[in-house]
């Protein structure tokens, strides 16, 4: 049994995340965790609300609230969301708390010690009509690499290109879209990254198993341009994690904050104090799974994100946790995702753009969402949700393939069998070959989902459903009866054996159909199907289940057009 440490990307606390967030780090994650907790590995699955910086501000003030209020509210609302998708995080943090306080503070004071942050006096874009510093994101213009004209003052999301604010063309508060700006001195804490490159480049050089896509969003950032530059880690702001040094103040530093992209990378390892102390458990039980000095030599660490997060978790992490010269495990693969976009445009939290998780769940149950995300995840390009792709793939996928395998079989055998596995004979030379077969894929299956190669998983568990369709289809038991009632009741045995592997291989995929299948075939508990053969006669003559309602209804013409229509323009809540 091997141990598995999962994090996701944090989701920004500022309202409610959309589709294109959900398939870019969480859902692959909680597929990814529980395939491996399915397997019987040891897993910790974290992730966390991430609640500081200017979003949370301004969303508050919006909102009529204080922010710590706000936030409050919008981790309950988020969790509440992440169980209607059933991600099953061993812990759902966020970065305000007191563990990612204390955490942060200790590695400032690490890396100021290791001579890793420098104090610069530099000059920052005010706002006069918003009376405030504005943050490098909420400075908004044309990027001078390629013209992207919403790029932000840290990074422009087209083209991932690092910029500072006076880089842009054309800059702009994103907060009210003056132009009046100025720029103005203060003093803030960099981390000196550019000490770092070469340490960094020979690790990145190590991960030979990772996506081209993080390694090449890696390598861009080390040797573009000047490579690797330092980057300010604090901001004027009254939100957020103090500036102090370790349990020291800070000279100098009063009033400033920690900037959001320090602090909230240190949730992950914060987030698993979070999960101790919630459950009563002490500090080794959250370190032996972060400090190679307290057992985490042993685990592996997989990190899930979008492209756009991958700097930072390539480089300014890394250096936080190498710099501070202390044993902290390092992630050792790294999952990164393209973008999904919307029916001819981008997914977009800022501008309401698309279909968000909360609506998706007003219309659908959490499993038709998770198949098409899961089974179109923009892993190797950007990838396109339509309405006309969504109804396609629900219906053929989970309506007629599985979805109806498993009400003809149930069905058909009550009607000429009862509600019991029948006997019948011995399985034939047909009945070995396909379990022969279906061993094979299985087999294709698991590695595929231990690569976490999505798309390719999602693919083959199909390829499975369908082998299940095509022997009933093609022995037709229905038929067999009327000459061989024998013959047919084996068929109709090796059919229900069929629905059991499908619950327990579609788990990961479809929690909540694989546990109707698990409760109609009158199964408390389950376990991965290691040998197949011997999977394939589990259930034995005399079993009882129950026909289940229908799995999936399909997605009608008419649904599809309304749902279009309906988030055909901005989201107006």
């Amino acid at each position: 049994m091997a141990r598995h440490l999962i994090t996701s990307a944090i989701p920004y606390i500022n309202g409610i995340k959309h589709l294109g967030n959900l398939v870019g780090s969480q859902l692959p994650a909680d597929l990814f965790a529980r395939y491996m907790r399915a397997r019987g590995h040891e897993v910790l699955f974290l992730c966390a609300t991430d609640e500081h910086g200017t979003p949370a501000e301004l969303a508050a003030a919006k909102a009529g609230k204080p922010v710590a209020e706000y936030c409050a509210e919008m981790h309950a609302v988020q969790a509440e969301i992440a169980r209607g998708f059933r991600l099953s995080f061993d812990h759902f943090g966020r970065s305000s708390s007191a563990q990612n306080h204390a955490l942060t503070q200790h590695f400032a004071g690490r890396l100021a010690d290791a001579g890793l942050i420098e104090e610069i006096s530099e000059k920052q874009v005010y706002s006069n009509q918003d009376a405030r510093y504005l943050p490098d994101r909420y400075i908004e213009g044309t990027c001078p690499n390629c013209g992207y004209d919403k790029a932000r003052g840290d990074q422009c999301e087209n083209c991932t290109k690092q910029l500072d604010p006076t880089d842009l063309i054309d800059p702009r508060s994103a907060i009210s879209g003056s132009t009046d700006l100025e720029v103005r001195e203060t003093k803030h804490l960099y981390l000196r990254q550019s000490l770092m490159k070469d340490e960094l480049d020979k690790w990145i050089d190590t991960k030979t198993d990772w996506p081209v896509l993080t390694t090449s969003i890696a390598k861009k950032w080390l040797h573009d341009g000047e490579g690797l530059r330092d980057r300010g880690i604090t901001r004027d702001l009254d939100w957020g994690i103090p500036v102090r040094r370790g349990d020291q103040d800070w000279p100098g530093m009063e009033g400033k904050v920690f900037y959001v992209w320090f602090d909230a990378p240190i949730e992950y390892i914060a987030c698993a104090g979070e999960w101790a102390e919630t459950n009563g458990l002490s500090d080794a039980d959250w370190q032996r799974w972060w400090r190679i000095d307290k057992g985490a030599q042993d685990v592996r660490y997989t990190q899930f994100m979008g492209k756009d997060n991958v700097p930072f978790h390539t480089l300014s992490f890394p250096t936080t946790l190498i710099g501070s010269g202390e044993p902290w495990k390092l992630v050792d693969h790294l999952k990164s995702f393209n973008y999904l976009n919307y029916d001819g445009g981008q997914f977009s939290t800022s501008q309401g753009r698309g279909i968000f998780m909360d609506q998706a769940l007003e219309l659908l149950p959490a499993d038709y969402w998770r198949w098409w995300l899961l089974s179109h995840a923009p892993e190797n390009s950007d990838a396109e949700f339509t309405w006309e792709n969504f109804q396609s793939s629900v219906n053929k996928d989970l309506a007629d393939v599985l979805g109806n395998f498993i009400s003809r079989i149930t069905k058909f055998c009550r009607a000429k069998f009862g509600e019991a596995v029948p006997a019948g004979v011995a399985y034939g030379v047909r009945e070995n070959a396909l379990i022969e077969e279906i061993s094979q894929r299985c087999a294709k299956y698991e590695a595929l989902m231990e690569a976490m190669e999505v798309r390719k998983s999602a693919q083959e568990l199909r390829a499975i459903w369908v082998c299940g369709n095509e022997y009933l289809q093609s022995v037709a038991p229905w038929t067999t009866i009327k000459e061989d009632p024998e013959m047919a009741a084996m068929q109709t045995r090796l059919g229900l054996n069929f629905a059991h592997l499908y619950a327990v291989l579609s788990a990961p995929f479809l929690p909540d159909a694989s546990a109707s299948i698990l409760r109609c075939l009158n199964i408390e508990g389950t376990h991965w199907p290691d040998d197949v053969t011997a999977f394939m006669s589990q259930l034995e003559p005399g079993h009882s289940f129950s026909v289940p309602d229908v799995l999936f209804a399909k997605v009608t013409d008419e649904e599809r057009q309304i749902w279009q229509n309906r988030f055909s323009g901005e989201r107006s809540d």
